[in-house]
């Protein structure tokens, strides 16, 4: 088994597992050179519609393996100013691949997620933690900068400014209830209840379209950057649109006045203008 696991706990459902247990999952080079592999392998996978990411263990992810031997790939003629970015970036590139894979991501934090591993939670497009979660910015406190990954400007578009201060500058412990109260987290359940929850929204998002789900997630994921309000409307006339032109309002339709549930298949609306 590698770092990084993969299982296929429920139809369309893709359940990726940091698998370090014996360092709380802290992210080794190995670790995340694998972690993007997956997700990019992940978003290749049309039978796959939502993917929850969790830590194997007692813990999400503990941030950055301080104790991590590994050699850093492909730095092979690179003078020493060079190593350091390009060092970074194994880090740093996996908070867009996450934003870049088209299934929604659902993190089920279970137990600690500091440093990196806050990172990796706040990429993810919705999160769920067991009431042993703990959240910390953990740069600050090892001397470095708790802005990495794209915290700055992924926290306070979470939470606010004056709750994503704190928890930057002060470097202090954030427990699951407290999350919830900022807005970190959507809910919060018992640590044997935590994957079930994850699951079970997960399913639920399946029973929808799964194109459209994918384009809600890319809408607001753009809109985050966008700063008008007319375009942000414009970008979703258009993915409305794109969804109109299926079956799968039709097919709402007919299940509400059947009295069951709707089956979306995003297959092309017919006779959608009254022709053929």
């Amino acid at each position: 088994m590698g770092t990084v696991n993969i299982e296929k706990m429920r139809p369309h459902v893709s359940v990726v597992r940091l698998n370090r247990p014996e360092r709380l999952n802290a992210m080794s080079i190995e670790l995340c050179l694998e972690l993007r592999d997956t997700l990019e392998q992940i978003g290749r996978d049309n039978d796959c519609w939502i993917v929850v990411l969790t830590g194997s263990g007692r813990a999400f992810c503990a941030g950055l393996d301080l104790k991590d031997g590994s050699a850093i790939p492909n730095i092979e003629g690179l003078p020493i100013p060079r190593i350091g970015p390009h060092a970074m970036r194994i880090y740093s590139k996996l908070v867009p691949t996450m934003r870049q894979v088209p299934q929604p991501i659902i993190a089920a934090i279970n137990g600690v997620a500091y440093g990196g591993g806050l990172c990796l939670a706040l990429a993810a497009d919705l999160r769920v933690a067991s009431e042993s979660a703990l959240f910390n910015a953990t740069g600050i406190v090892n001397g470095l900068t708790s802005t990495e990954l794209g915290a700055s400007w992924l926290l306070p578009r979470l939470i606010g400014a004056a709750n994503s201060n704190d928890i930057l500058l002060t470097g202090r412990r954030i427990d699951a209830r407290e999350a919830l109260r900022m807005g970190l987290v959507s809910r919060v359940v018992p640590d044997a209840e935590l994957l079930e929850l994850a699951l079970e929204i997960a399913s639920g998002m399946c029973e929808y379209s799964p194109y459209g789900v994918q384009m809600t997630k890319q809408v607001l994921w753009a809109n985050l950057e966008n700063p008008s309000l007319m375009a942000a409307i414009e970008l979703e006339d258009r993915n409305q649109l794109m969804l109109g032109m299926t079956d799968n309002l039709p097919e709402a339709i007919r299940a509400f006045d059947e009295k069951r549930k709707p089956v979306y298949t995003d297959q092309p609306r017919r006779n959608i203008y009254g022709g053929d």
